[in-house]
Order: C-alpha cells, then sequence, then structure tokens
C-alpha cells in the first residue's frame, strides 16, 4: 500500500494554503494544488495563488501552466493529479491536495462518466433561448428535466445550465443520470479528508469581504486590465468566468461602475462558498475544522498528524 494521500478541502478564504504550508514545514508533503482558476498564468491576484516568497518554502505543483484561452478540464487534473501523486509517492513523500474545487477531488476519487461532446447547433439554439427568457428561466426548466443537476447549478450560472441543457437534448438522459455511472480506477492509497471552513457564516462572508478588498488593493484591477487587452481572451472563455475576474472585467466593458463590481465581485465569491460548502458536506471527510476557533492550525496539524500515524502503523502491519 502507498503512503496516504491527504485531501484539504474547504470553501474559498478559509486558511487553506496558511495551513498547507504549515504541513510542508512540518511533515514530508508535496502540495498538489486543486483549484480550478490557479491553473492559469497571468491570472495571480484573483486566485489568491501564493506569492514567490511562498513557493520558495512549499512549492505547488498544477499553477501556472496554462494559457486563460486554455480551457483545463476535470479529466485532465485527474490524469495529472495522479501523475503527480505517484511521483510524490515515489520520492517516499507525502501528497497533499489542497483547493475548493470539488468537481476536481470527485473526478480525481470517483471518476467521470462519458458525456456527449458539445453541439454547436444545440448550445446555440440554448443560448438564444437564454437571452430571449434568461438563464433563471432556463434553470427553472432544467429543474423539471433534471432536478438533481439543477439543485447543483445556481440560476444565473450560464455555462452549466447550458451544458446540462445540451447534454439533456444531445443524449436524452439527465447529466445526473450519467454522473452516476462515472467510474474509476480504485486507488491503490488510503486518503486523509479534512475540511477547514468558518461554522459561522458571518465569519467567512467577512472573511471573504476583506481578501477581495485586500486583492483590489493589491491591484487586481490592474491584473484583469492586462488580461482584458489580450486579443485571445474573451468573457466566455471559464478563465474568464472565474468570481471577480467576470464582474471586474464587465466593469471594463462599460456595463457598471467599479464599485458594483467590486461589490457583485464579493456577492459571487459568497455564491461560489456557498456551493462549495454544498459539496463538501456531501464528502465523507474525516475531521471539519473550525477557522473561526482560536488554535485552529495548531489543532488542525494535530489532528492529521494522528491520522497519518494510524495510516502508518496500519500500512507497516
Amino acid at each position: 500500500m502507498a503512503l496516504p494521500v491527504i485531501f484539504l478541502m474547504g470553501p474559498t478564504a478559509s486558511g487553506k494554503t496558511e495551513l498547507a504550508v504549515e504541513l510542508v514545514n512540518s511533515l514530508s508533503c508535496d502540495i498538489i494544488s486543486v483549484d480550478s482558476a490557479m491553473v492559469y498564468r497571468g491570472m495571480d491576484i484573483g486566485t489568491a495563488k501564493p506569492d514567490a516568497a511562498v513557493l520558495a518554502r512549499a512549492p505547488h505543483r498544477l499553477i501556472d501552466f496554462r494559457h486563460p484561452a486554455e480551457p483545463y478540464s476535470a479529466a485532465e487534473f485527474a490524469t495529472d493529479a495522479r501523475r503527480h501523486i505517484a511521483d510524490i509517492h515515489d520520492r517516499d513523500r507525502i501528497p497533499l491536495l489542497v483547493g475548493g474545487t470539488m468537481l476536481y477531488f470527485r473526478a480525481l476519487e470517483q471518476g467521470l462518466s462519458p458525456l456527449p461532446e458539445a453541439e454547436p447547433a444545440v448550445r446555440e439554439r440554448i443560448t438564444r433561448r437564454a437571452q430571449r427568457l434568461g438563464w433563471p428561466a432556463l434553470h427553472d426548466e432544467l429543474a423539471r428535466l433534471d432536478p438533481a443537476s439543477a439543485a447543483r447549478i445556481h440560476p444565473n450560472d450560464s455555462q452549466r445550465i447550458q451544458r446540462a441543457l445540451e447534454i439533456h437534448e444531445v443524449s436524452g438522459q439527465a447529466r445526473s443520470q450519467q454522473w452516476a455511472r462515472r467510474g474509476a480506477p480504485r486507488p491503490v492509497w488510503q486518503s486523509i479528508k479534512m475540511v477547514v471552513a468558518p461554522f459561522e457564516r458571518q465569519v467567512l462572508h467577512a472573511r471573504i469581504r476583506q481578501r477581495f478588498e485586500a486583492m483590489m488593493r493589491a491591484g487586481l484591477l490592474g491584473e484583469v486590465e492586462k488580461l482584458h487587452a489580450d486579443p485571445d481572451l474573451h468573457e466566455g472563455l471559464p478563465a474568464i468566468r472565474a468570481v471577480g475576474y467576470r464582474q471586474l472585467w464587465r466593469h471594463l466593458e462599460g456595463d457598471m461602475p467599479l464599485a458594483d463590481a467590486v461589490e457583485r465581485g464579493i456577492i459571487a465569491t459568497r455564491q461560489l462558498a456557498r456551493r462549495q460548502l454544498t459539496w463538501l458536506r456531501a464528502e465523507s471527510a474525516d475531521v471539519w475544522i473550525d477557522v473561526g476557533r482560536q488554535g485552529w492550525k495548531t489543532t488542525a496539524l494535530q489532528v492529521i498528524r494522528d491520522r497519518l500515524d494510524d495510516a502508518l502503523n496500519a500500512r507497516s502491519a
């Protein structure tokens, strides 16, 4: 049996990176990022990507390797993450997977069922209906066709609503039915799963606002301006639809004042955190740590040490 793999999960702004660096300093861990936005180059401030000083102390794999014009899928992540896990194990170290993109964690552990290829004509019809009726109306339609998928998708999440409706029209089956048939190679390692999150909603909301405002002071608008000036980028790309980037992009397009874009970015980040928590509650995590409590990092470190000791003792028995 291979060395254990640590899954450090949590909603945005919950302190995952901070704890991960502590783990690297105290244990033989190597970090693999599980973040769908950190994969993109030039998207540093708005993704809370670790800075050069942190990366020197705790290198992160699977960040900064795609241009924002090149989408990156959950299936690609699962393949890449398995390769990095194997490499870390070969070095007799412990893989530490850190992030909040829950679909990536699930793809790694459970795999993804094959889904129909995109059909431009179907997608165009759905887009025209959305322009006429609005995405919330199409979300209502999805709720009738595929209630399970609709429950996981926000009424304004145009990309996921469009894809779920497209899959239903092309295949005649709900996306949730196809997900139920997904499969993946059985992991050869034991996972230790920890969720870090404020247990009080207002604490998380305050952390999100504080972090977004700090990002603005650090130059997030200038970062988005550079992306906006790239002729290969447009607001339909997954990278540009990331929270914060999408709202500031709309400001640069002249659709709203900067103050409104910032407030919408904060609201969108809260909505993202809520969706992440919904996914996390469905996970079989070993332990949840309340980051709103004094000394939470010390508690988390001790819990992981204890779980690692148990796993390593079982491995050697």
